[in-house]
């Protein structure tokens, strides 16, 4: 058992400072270890730390290189804490999956914003996990909503599914584009575009023209999707609401430039609509609501297959079976058939009941 960590729910809760950030930038650093001994501390620290979590607005924002992703976040948390809010920004750098280094220049590349004492940056490796998420950034939220943050931003990398997977965390998902996107819509992923709420033209000041297209083009594009307003949900909640009318909200597209600050404002004010509709039809919450469950299983899952991965029957015969599978001897479906017997076995002898290897399953069995 290794020396604990000193941090408390009060240093991470106190007044606004270099002891408050101090307190988080720890706080987050205990939840990224994989000791097992922090991660029971980690686990303490999270149940006193929910209480004071949930009030806080959570943007996802994801672009692909070059687009202007750090400048735009600079702009709107420098105009947001002009507003009277505090920001915190957790951003997701590539990482090597070769070597599992980490670029980690988000931080640099804001300078203004990353000294203001109203903001607080945390860059964070991916480690290769998928969508190049890290993967305690839910858990990193929730450190900064307790310090009081009320706007808590998530950056991506833009590549892979990275997109998929800020979305499913967050309570806005924005994507940045540039003002030629509009002449090769083919480049724009379809699943992107089918869970963005809010499409963002940058550097719409360099060529207005080609802007304005880009615009007009991916509107159109967004109302073929249409899955902000399926007309099913809709009658749904129609029929929920004794007949009321309940507006669902239609992605935008807009216009700004992050450099200049034009359309900051605009931008936020959009921002602003989304919560206050979704607030008031319920999405909001039921989003939340199935985004902590799917962290729930996200967990079980990754927690099985390290403990899979442990079993010392499975990790005498897992090599061997691998390279038979690789060399096209045993079919992989028999050897999964077979590592899956050799660890209800042993849970078995454990527990001293049956267990059955589980069937295959497919994505959407996931969650309850």
């Amino acid at each position: 058992m290794g020396v604990p960590f000193r941090v408390s729910v009060e240093a991470i809760g106190g007044p606004s400072g270099l002891a408050q950030r101090r307190a988080v930038a720890k706080a987050i650093t205990l939840l990224e270890s994989t000791r097992a001994d922090h991660r029971a501390q980690a686990d303490e620290l999270l149940t006193a730390l929910l209480p004071h979590t949930g009030k806080s607005f959570r943007l996802g924002i994801s672009g692909v290189p070059g687009v202007g992703k750090s400048t735009f976040i600079e702009a709107l948390g420098l105009y947001l804490i002009d507003q009277g809010h505090r920001v915190a920004v957790l951003t997701i750098d590539p990482s090597s999956t070769v070597s599992g280094g980490s670029i980690l220049g988000d931080k640099t590349r804001m300078e203004r914003l990353s000294v203001h004492e109203q903001a607080y940056i945390r860059p964070s490796p991916s480690s290769g996990t998928l969508g190049g998420v890290a993967e305690k950034t839910r858990e990193a939220m929730l450190v900064c909503e307790a310090a009081g943050y009320d706007v808590v931003i998530v950056e991506t990398v833009g590549v892979g599914q990275s997109e998929t997977a800020v979305a499913g965390m967050t309570d806005m998902f924005v994507l940045l584009q540039l003002p030629n996107a509009g002449d090769d819509l083919q480049a724009i992923k379809k699943g992107v575009m089918e869970i963005a709420d809010l499409v963002v033209i940058n550097k719409a000041d360099i060529d207005p023209d080609a802007a304005t297209r880009a615009q007009a083009q991916i509107t159109s594009a967004l109302r073929l999707f249409g899955h902000h307003g399926n007309p099913q949900h809709a009658q749904a909640m129609h029929d929920a609401h004794g007949g009321a009318e309940v507006r669902h909200w239609l992605p935008r597209v807009m216009q700004l430039s992050a450099l200049t600050g034009a359309g900051v404002d605009r931008f936020w004010a959009a921002v602003s609509d989304f919560r206050h509709l979704q607030t008031a039809n319920g999405r909001l919450a039921a989003r939340r609501e199935k985004q902590a469950l799917a962290w729930m299983w996200e967990r079980i899952e990754a927690g099985l297959r390290h403990a899979f991965r442990q079993h010392p029957q499975v990790r005498e015969q897992l090599a061997g079976l691998s390279a038979e599978v690789a060399a096209g001897r045993v079919a992989a479906s028999t050897a999964a058939r077979q590592l899956l017997a050799l660890a209800a076995q042993g849970a078995q002898t454990a527990s001293g009941t049956a267990i059955d290897a589980p069937p295959p399953t497919s994505p959407t069995d996931r969650t309850p």
